[in-house]
């Protein structure tokens, strides 16, 4: 999937990885990664949000690739590694959050990297400091956008209700395949579907899952992001693997990212959050640096959640331009 064409005067240039492969994990899964940029440089790794929503070559350009090592991969389950949630057959027993901290240690050893800077969004964010908070030695720094912890009040307010009263249109599609009787606990009826073995059953929910996201993901409707989240088998692969962390809460205690924020205080760190991001609200970004002050929190005035929107991937260029080795003498 290519970058918008409205980021090309802000994001570096398009790249190709130097080398690709697929790692063995366990549990039958093998993940896909890749890295790009300059090998001797400084080590990065990229976490996709979702989970389930793969990476894409356009993330490669947050980074300058003479100054960064690019490491990309797809969490279990989704992108390139397999097997591919698609399969309703997959069994999903083995994909959570403490399975993808350990492939991210296990992916760091066989690339031989000391320690990394990680860069996470969305889920990709909660996923950055489970790993961090886990692994605080093998972490240089953080750059995190869109703040989600997987907090009660954080899935309700996106999956229950909430962002009905800002996307009434959007809410009313997402309510259709549930029966009326079902939608108190809308996130437990979804889960009923999504695994239901009958594409006649899984594709229509998955699609109305992965559509309501797209729809509210950015601060203007963005329905090419519609159409691509909609495809059958990438829609289905997302929403099976979302829906399983939400009914789970991520496997973290109620409020557990934040409490332990404070562990985190000698590494530097960026929060980048759309103030207008419905998906993610900034509460929890706010609630994220009230605990962690030592991050530096860069709102975006003029955007909501998605790393796509011109604010936002300003931003975050910014904050790995600023952590680049001799960020003082390299180029703009």
């Amino acid at each position: 999937m290519s970058a918008p064409l409205h980021l090309d005067g802000l994001l570096y240039p398009p790249i190709e990885p130097y080398e690709s492969g697929q790692l063995l994990v366990g549990d039958g899964n093998r993940i896909a990664w890749e890295q790009s940029g300059n090998p001797e440089g400084k080590p990065v790794v990229f976490l996709h949000g979702g989970p389930g929503g793969g990476t894409s070559p356009w993330h490669r350009r947050f980074f300058d690739p003479d100054a960064y090592r690019i490491v990309l991969f797809d969490q279990r389950g989704c992108g390139k590694s397999t097997p591919h949630a698609s399969d309703p057959g997959t069994d999903l027993r083995f994909n959570t959050t403490w399975h993808l901290v350990a492939d991210m240690e296990l992916l760091r050893r066989n690339l031989g990297i000391e320690r990394w800077q990680v860069f996470g969004g969305s889920w990709g964010s909660a996923l950055a400091l489970a790993y961090a908070q886990a692994h605080p030695e093998a972490v240089s720094e953080l750059v995190l956008r869109g703040i989600f912890t997987l907090r009660r009040h954080e899935l309700e307010w996106f999956y229950e209700g909430g962002a009905s009263a800002i996307l009434p249109d959007a809410w009313e599609d997402f309510v259709a395949p549930i029966p009326v009787l079902e939608r108190s606990r809308l996130i437990d009826a979804y889960h009923r579907r999504l695994n239901d073995p009958d594409p006649g059953v899984h594709v229509p929910a998955s699609v109305a899952w992965s559509t309501w996201e797209a729809r509210a993901v950015t601060l203007r409707p963005d329905p090419a992001l519609v159409t691509r989240m909609a495809e059958p088998a990438a829609a289905t692969a997302f929403a099976r693997i979302e829906n399983h962390y939400f009914v789970h809460g991520g496997w973290f205690d109620e409020g557990q990212l934040i409490d332990r924020a404070h562990t985190l205080s000698d590494i530097p760190s960026v929060i980048v959050q759309g103030r207008y991001d419905v998906c993610t609200p900034i509460m929890t970004a706010w609630d994220l640096h009230r605990a962690w002050p030592q991050a530096r929190l860069e709102i975006v005035d003029d955007a909501g959640h998605a790393a796509s929107e011109p604010g936002i991937a300003a931003a975050l260029r910014a904050a790995t331009d600023g952590f680049r080795p001799h960020a003082d003498t390299l180029p703009l």
